[in-house]
This record gives structure tokens, sequence and C-alpha cells, in this order.
């Protein structure tokens, strides 16, 4: 009775009336209903969402939207709006002091509340503009139901007009029905999209995704993806006609959050070593019996630290994309409630038909209800797909990148434990587990929701037989979970088969040329079957029972079903399934089907994504390398660039060290010379300054500039599938002067003169079109368009000719190259390089032995000397090797002995010519072949002369004597 009088002050105005609101042929909602509910609904959901909506925008900001056209419409509607409110304020006051009757206080309390209400919508209209929002759901959605519930009153306006003409009061219908067209404009006006703000990604992008742009309708309703579908259907969809991602799905965003998610999981559970601490310490106050001084030893015994905890994989991803992920579960409950709103409105509407008396217009309001309930659900399931495909996304992208990025940081003695198949099997086999699974994962909280809410009904409307569909299912989990353990068993095997798999076929791809040369198909395919078919025997078990379960939970529905209506029928005589029991029993039969038939599936994507998470988590737990393994300081400070202090390194933290006591200092713009027998720890030496290896003690510093950090040009030279130019440019931007002068440095022009498309010809996978040479070439070119501080050189000038790299080294490398005003490290074996050098190190088992100028070190006699001599007599036995002896011989072996020393002469100048020929100067070619050609044929001369000496003494059986002293000296002479 007190709401009565608070809508009327004589309580003629009841809050609800049944037999007006529903046992009528023309329903109406009480005066006081209209005033109350249907005027503080609206307001209450938007003073609810408001806070929330507004941490959203401060969190979300997206730039500033310049004041248009539709933002002042919606700002002028909205304080239209708040005046009319408060205008009815106002005449209640007017009409209580002036008028002959009190208005009631709803009168006042509800335009109060709606102007309030008003006045927050218009500032937040102006606040989603300063924070670039472009449409908003949260109005549009307030407007929507501010006009349903005045849609009621509008039309109880109409009827009480036509009947009750003498109870109109004309201001209150006046101002009502102008508010009633303004929050039509207003509702029209959000359902429009603002224009971008500014500097915003889309204005920059040039062919942005439009679902940012577009309005609440237009995503909820996916119409924003049209376009696209149009021009698939007009013709094939090319990559041009692909949208750009948005911003929060770009890797650059994402894997960032992953990476840094894990790094704080890793740091709280590091283990910190702890050692026993022994200090003796004299205390002089203390004395014995004796009167002498007591030595005190005091010992901190510390307890084995008990092993902790690894670091919680799945903890990171939750805290990376669970807030967003959050918002699939709040679609899944409304969506799941939504589900079983049908049966109740089929079993309403079955009653409607069943009673004759009932008004018409009700089973027009069921079919009604039960169409939006349809509708709203089938949107609700849609966004909430949506929401999960795009986390599933996320969530495989991060992982990718973040095992890309572990992969490229780990320490070469964790790289041995984890081969190139199992790195790829995390980034696409594991990752895609994941995605897979987050779409249904709600499944785990939703399916056990849903059976007991069809339960719930079903005992309603069954009663205790539903209990026997209870045992049918609860007889099916011990089944299920047997199958759930068994299949993991199997997912863990089958996965170790296939890192072996594709380990081995890595391999074979790797070095397909050898197996091919050496007719090893056959071998290699039995090896590849071997582990294919223990791979298959696997699946097919794991095939086995997944058919199994699948089986079992495609029946389950229908026996459920069918013991719950025995037993109803056969428990009780008066039990008769009429039609609202039995079709509301199989709407409900229905809605279980799905979380019963989905249940095995998502356990059994659990079990691979638990065997996935592990795997992952073992990987990502690898030690990396050291971070301040190398010191980068600024340019100012010491005059070094690079210096190593008493440097011990070595491979693995659990292996002795490779490289001892190293300690030297490199004056900066320096070329420096590191020489060494084969096994020295030249390249572990290079492999150190770039911080690859575990530094075990000293310190190491690599001084930058502002040009960049270290360029590093290895052994074997790495080609990308690409141009020759863009091998060179490498992503840096373009300067065609400093790139033709890169190019005729490292001596490449040549070879672009003979490419079919210069430096736009297309570089197989791993250089396959280019020589040796030329990959090393191309290799040194990179590094030297990069401009950078302090180069780093393992034996460039290997794979190129004498004179292509001397070329190199005085045009490049040395004291006038390039890089003569950079740190220069180069490991080499080339003697005639080394007077240049301003300092040479000489390595001799990972240690360095001497240091110095090439003439100090010449003056030491020392290992320089040693290295300088064996290379120089390797140089000399070659120029001499395969020379034939002159001799004079009897005529039995003379003969042969000619033939044979001619031919052995003759090949070994050819082979020597050969290997000089090999290079890629075409004017060298040319005359190393015309050599050979001479060589040849005066070979074949001296031969035909020297057979018919011996032929012609034969038939005359006269001793001769035949020397090769004259054809040696000829032959001398033409390769000199």
């Amino acid at each position: 009775m007190g709401f009565d009088k608070f809508c009327s002050l004589d309580s003629s105005d009841p809050f609800w009336d049944w037999n007006r609101t529903w046992y009528t042929a023309n329903p109406d909602l009480t005066q006081c209903f209209q005033n109350t509910v249907l005027v503080w609904l609206p307001c209450l959901y938007l003073w609810m969402c408001a806070p929330l909506y507004l941490l959203y925008l401060r969190g979300h900001d997206r730039g500033y939207i310049c004041m248009s056209h539709l933002n002042k419409a919606k700002t002028a509607v909205g304080f239209l709006l708040w005046i009319i409110c408060w205008a009815d304020v106002f005449y209640s006051f007017w009409e209580r002091s002036h008028g002959s009757r009190i208005p009631a206080p709803v009168y006042l309390v509800s335009p109060t509340l709606l102007g309030l209400t008003m006045l927050l919508a218009t500032m937040l209209i102006q606040y989603e503009r300063m924070k670039g929002a472009q449409s908003s759901g949260v109005m549009l959605i307030y407007w929507l139901l501010a006009l349903l519930c005045a849609t009621v009153t509008f039309r109880s306006k109409l009827l009480q007009a036509q009947d009750q003409l003498s109870t109109v009061y004309v201001w209150r219908y006046t101002t009502f029905y102008i508010y009633y067209a303004l929050l039509l404009v207003a509702l029209f006006l959000s359902c429009l999209t603002d224009q971008p703000p500014l500097f915003s990604q889309a204005v920059k992008d040039l062919n942005p995704c439009p679902e940012l742009g577009a309005s609440f309708l237009s995503r909820i309703t996916f119409w924003w993806i049209t376009n696209m579908m149009m021009t698939g259907y007009k013709h094939p969809l090319e990559e041009k006609d692909l949208w750009s991602l948005n911003p929060e799905d770009r890797s650059h965003r994402v894997v960032p959050q992953l990476v840094c998610r894990w790094n704080a999981e890793c740091q709280k559970v590091k283990r910190v070593e702890e050692k026993t601490l022994y200090s003796p310490k004299q205390v002089p106050h203390s004395e014995d019996k004796d009167g002498r001084a007591v030595e005190e030893s005091e010992i901190l015994i510390v307890k084995n630290p008990q092993k902790t905890k690894e670091p919680s994989l799945l903890w990171a991803l939750c805290l990376t994309f669970g807030p967003y992920f959050l918002i699939s579960c709040l679609y899944k409950i409304i969506q799941d409630i939504l589900m079983f709103v049908g049966p109740e409105i089929l079993r309403l509407l079955i009653r409607f038909v069943n009673n004759s008396s009932a008004p018409s217009w009700q089973g027009y309001f069921y079919t009604a209800l039960l169409f939006i309930c349809t509708c709203v659900q089938s949107l609700i399931l849609q966004k909430y797909f949506h929401v999960c495909f795009v986390s599933g996304m996320r969530l495989r992208t991060a992982i990718i990148g973040a095992v890309y990025r572990k992969a490229l940081v780990i320490s070469s003695a964790a790289r041995r434990t984890s081969t190139v198949g199992e790195i790829v099997n995390l980034m696409s086999v594991d990752a895609q587990r994941f995605m897979d699974l987050i779409t249904y994962i709600n499944m785990i909280w939703s399916a056990p929701l849903q059976v007991v809410l069809a339960l719930y009904f079903l005992w309603q409307n069954l009663g205790p037989s539903v209990l026997a569909g209870v045992a049918v299912m609860v007889l099916m989990v011990p089944v299920n979970a047997v199958i759930a353990m068994k299949t993991k068993t199997y997912q863990v095997a089958q996965m170790k088969s296939k890192d072996n798999r594709i380990k081995l076929m890595n391999e074979m791809l790797n070095g397909i040329k050898v197996l091919k040369l050496y007719a090893w198909e056959l071998a290699f395919k039995d090896k590849v079957s071997e582990i294919r078919e223990s791979e298959l025997r696997v699946l097919k078990k794991a095939a086995y029972l997944g058919a199994m379960s699948t089986f079992t939970w495609v029946c389950a529905p229908f026996l459920v079903a069918l013991s719950t209506f025995t037993v109803y029928v056969l428990i009780d005589e008066h039990n008769v399934l009429d039609a609202q029991k039995a079709f509301v029993s199989l709407a409900l039969f229905n809605i279980l089907r799905f979380p019963l038939n989905m249940l095995p599936m998502v356990i059994s994507s659990m079990v691979q994504a638990s065997v996935s998470l592990k795997r992952l988590r073992v990987f990502l737990s690898h030690e990396e390398l050291q971070e301040n393994s190398v010191e980068h300081k600024a340019v100012a400070g010491s005059p070094h660039s690079v210096s190593i202090v008493d440097g011990v390194f070595s491979w693995s933290r659990t292996e002795s060290p490779i490289l001892k006591k190293l300690t030297f200092h490199i004056p900066e713009g320096s070329l420096v010379a590191v020489v060494g027998h084969v096994g020295s720890g030249k390249s572990s030496l290079l492999s150190a300054l770039l911080g690859e290896m575990d530094k075990l003690e000293g310190t190491v510093t690599v001084k930058v500039a502002d040009t960049g950090w270290v360029a590093y040009v290895p052994q074997q030279a790495w080609i990308q599938n690409s141009t020759l130019k863009e091998n060179i440019m490498f992503g840096q931007e373009r300067r065609d002067s400093w790139y033709q002068r890169v190019v005729d440095a490292c001596a490449l022009q040549p070879d672009l003169e003979i490419l079919p498309a210069g430096d736009e010809t297309e570089i197989g996978e791993k250089g396959v079109n280019l020589s040796g040479g030329q990959k090393q070439r191309v290799s040194l070119a990179r590094a030297v368009y990069c401009d950078r501080a302090v180069y780093l050189l393992d034996d460039p000038l290997s794979a190129v000719d004498a004179h292509v790299g001397k070329h190199i080294f005085d045009q490049v490398i040395g004291p006038q190259g390039l890089l003569k005003d950079k740190t220069r490290v180069l490991v080499t074996h080339g003697l005639s390089y080394l007077p240049q050098a301003d300092l040479i190190l000489v390595m001799v088992e990972g240690q360095i032995t001497e240091m110095g100028s090439y003439q100090q070190l010449m003056a030491t006699e020392g290992a320089f000397s040693e290295f300088q001599r064996t290379y120089s007599a390797v140089d000399h036995t070659d120029n001499d090797e395969s020379l034939p002896k002159s001799g004079t011989k009897g005529i039995d072996n003379g003969s042969a002995t000619a033939l044979a020393g001619g031919m052995t002469f003759t090949s070994t100048v050819a082979k020597r010519l050969l290997v000089r020929s090999r290079g890629d100067d075409i004017l060298g070619v040319l005359e190393n072949f015309f050599c050979i050609f001479v060589v040849w044929l005066s070979g074949l001369i001296k031969l035909q002369q020297s057979s018919s000496d011996c032929l012609r003494q034969v038939f005359r059986s006269q001793p001769m004597v035949f020397t090769l002293t004259s054809t040696v000296q000829e032959h001398t002479k033409l390769n000199v």
C-alpha cells in the first residue's frame, strides 16, 4: 500500500493489476507501473554500466574525433531530452503551488531521475568522442530499452485519450510525445557510426579492417564483412583483397604480452643457488683454561633446497588472454539461460492451445516472444564464437612468437635437447591445438550447467523418473575417464614419433643431394616408413578409442530419454505422456544432447592440450644465452672498441672451458687478424664476442656507435629466398650510391652482369643458383651495407679466388677499404693479409699465445713464426707436387718412364691451373683454360716425339737413353 501512495495520494492507482494486465482481451499496464518500472529500468541500466564503460574508454583510447554533424546532432538530442525531463519536474512544482490538486511523489522523482540520466548520456556521448569511439553498443542498448519502455506508455496514453479524454493532462501528454519522438531520433543516430579519430591506424592503412569503424548493429550482425563476401563472389580473393589485421591482433602487440607474463612466472620460481659458507675468525677475548686464545670457526649450514615448482605457462596464458576471454563466458551464460527459456515458452504455448478460453493475443505474444528469444540467442551465440576464435587466434600467434623468440636465444647446451622437428611441431601442431581447444573450453563448466538445468526442468516435468536418465549418464563417466587417460598416453607416444619423423625428414631434405648421389633412397624410405608405421599404429588405437567414446556419448541422449520415459510410464498408471510433457521433455532432451556430445570432444582436446602445454613449458624453460655476457657501452669512455679481460668461455656450464685466459684490447677503428691452426678456437672467439657462449669468468666489452651494434659474417653464408638486392639490403632503407659502392667493392658487379635479371634475380632456397664464392660475397655485402660499428669476419675470403680475395681485402677490409674507419676482427688463413693488420692474435688450443704486429711476431720466433713456416711449407709443397725427376733409363723401361712422366707432369699442371681457375672472373677462367690447352698440346707433341724415338730404337735393336730434362724445362717455362 505504501508503493500505491507513492504513485497516487488516494491509492487509486495500484502498482499491478492482473485483471487489467493479463486476464483481458485488451491488456494494459497500470499508470503506477508505467511511471516507475518503465522509467527506472533504462536509468538503472545506464547507471550500472556507466562506471565500467568509462573505465573501458579510458583504457582503450583510440584518438580524438573532431566535432562532426553526427556528434552535434547526438548532443543536441541529449540536451533536448534533458530539458523535457526538467520541464516535467518544474511543471510538477508549479502544479503543487498553483494547482488545486497536489501531484503524487512519482511525478517528481521519476522525471528528476530521468533528467539526470539524460545528462549522463549526453556526457557519455562527448567522452566517447574524445576517446575515439565511433559507435557505442552501451548507448544503443540504452536508447533501445528506453524506446521499448516508452512504447508501452505511448500505447497506454493513446488508449486513455480515446476512452477517458477528460483525464488527459495536456502538458504531460505533450512533453511525453516530444520525448518519444526524440527517443526515436536518438536511437536512429546511435545506429550510425562516426568518422575515424585523428592520427588513427585506419587513416594510415591502405586497406584497414572495417570492423573497428563499424557500428554496433553492424558488428553484432556481422554486416561489416559483406563487402568481402561480395568481392569473393565476383572473383577469387587475392592477397590485395584481404584487410589488414586489427592493431590488437598483430603479433608485435600480442607476443610481448605473453613473453612478459612468462618471464614474470619464471622469475617467481627462479632457483637461488645456496652455498655453504665457512669463515674462521679469532676471538681475542675468549681464552681457555691455559690462557690461550680460542679460534672460533663459524659454519653456516644450509639445508638442501627443495625442488621448487615449475613456472606455470597456463597461468601466464590466463593472465594474458583471460580478461578478453571472460567476455565469451558472459555471452555463454546468457546463451545457456536463453536456451532453457525456449522450452518454457513452448510449454506455455501448448497450454494456450489447449485452453480455448484464453485471449488470442496471448498466442501472438508467446509466438513473438519465442521468435525474439531465438534471435537474441543466435546473435549472442555468434558473438560468443567470434570472441572465442579471436582469442584462439591471438593465443596461437603468441605461442608461435614465444617459441620462435626462444629458439633464437636458447643456449647451446639446451639446443642439443631440442631438435628442429620438435621446434617445428611446437609452432605448428601444439599451437594449433590450443586454438582448437579455446573455442569449446567453456563447455567444461557450461556442459555440467546445461545438464543440471535440463535435469531440473525434466524433474519438474516428469518427476523422479528422470533419475533413470541420470543413472545412465553416471555409468558412462568412468568409461570415458578410462578412454581419456588412455588417449593421453597415446598422444604422448604420437608426438614423440612425430618429432622423430620431422627431424629425419628435415635431415633428408637438407642432404637430399648426397642421398641421391649415394642411392640411399630406399634405405631412408624404410627409416621413414618405420617411424610412420609406429605413428600410424598409435593413431589407429587412438581413433578406435575416440570412436568408442563418441559412440557412447551419441547414444547417451537417446538412452537417457528412453529410460526416463519408460520409468515414468511404468511407475504409475496415472502417468500419461500428453503433448505438453512429451514435446517439452523432447526439447529438453535435445538441449541435453549437445553438452553430452561435446563433452568427450572437449575432454579429448584438453588431454591433447595438456600434453602440448607440458611440451611448451619444457621448451620455454630451457636455459637461455646470458644477457650480460657482453657489455655494450657508449662510445664515450675507453678508447678500446672490443676488449676481453680474463675471459673463460664454454659451450656449456657443465663442460670444460673451450677458451681460457683471454685478455686483449682492440682499439677503435683497427684491423685485427686472428690466426691459428684448425681447431684452435678462432670461430669460438667470435661466438664469445657475440654472446653465444657461456661466460664463466671475466668481462667482455663491445662498444656500439650511433650506426648500430655488430655485423657478423659467418664461414657458411646464409642466403634467404629472395632477390639478390633484397639479400644485400636486408630490410634496410634504400641508399643507391652506398649500395653501388658496396656491390663494386665486394666484386659483385661482374656477377650482376651475368645474372638474367641483375640484382633483381630471384635467389633459390639456400642460394642454390649461386656459387660458393658468390654466396660468400653476398653475405659480406649484406654486412657492409648495414654499416655497423664493429665487424666480426669469420674467414670470408676462404671461398673466393686469390685475386678476388685480394680485391675484396683492398676495397672492403683493408686499410683503404670501405670499412677502414670500423673495428674489424678478421679470422683468416691468408698470410698475405697479415702485414696490413694492425694487431694479430695467435691462438693455440683456446688460448692467445702471442699478440702484436706482424713485425713484432716475426721477430719473437714463437707460435706465429711456426704457423707462418707451416703454411709457407704447405704452399711450397703444393707448388712442387708431382714434378718428375730427370734421369736416364735403359731401353727396357725408359719409354714407359717417359710416357708416365710426361703425362704425370701435364696432369699436374692442368690440375693446378684448374684450381687457380675456380672463381667468378670470366677473363681469368678463359685465360686459365687457354693455358691448359697449350700445356696439353705441348705435352702430346713431346710424347709423340718420344714414342717415335723409342719405336725407332726398338726396330734398330740399339740401346737408347731417354731423358725428360728438356721437356720439363719447356713445360715449366710455358706454365710461367
